[in-house]
């Protein structure tokens, strides 16, 4: 009882910690997390190759997509007018 206890009170927590998160913080949360999931996917799809070229071209892919949701994500965060993707620079 005291553990579901403790799991729902950290559910809460959880919740409302993201109601705190700004719009951008939020956009910028999801678009790591959808390419943290791509570039897990990519590597999965690695270890299932048998040929070791084209498991070494799907894990670089990886970290590129990686990079890329990362990149983009901080971009999103500082809104550097300079370098922001939604300005269409």
């Amino acid at each position: 009882m005291k553990k579901a206890f403790v799991i729902a009170i950290a559910a809460g927590l959880v919740s409302l910690s993201a109601c705190n998160s700004s719009p951008t913080e939020q956009a910028a949360d999801k678009i790591e997390s959808n390419t943290e999931a791509v570039a897990d996917n990519l590597e999965d799809a690695a270890d299932n190759v048998g040929n070791d070229a084209a498991e070494a071209n799907l894990e670089n892919k990886a970290d590129a997509v990686r990079a890329t949701g990362q990149n983009q994500a901080e971009d999103m965060r500082t809104n550097d007018p300079d370098t922001n993707l939604s300005n269409g620079i």
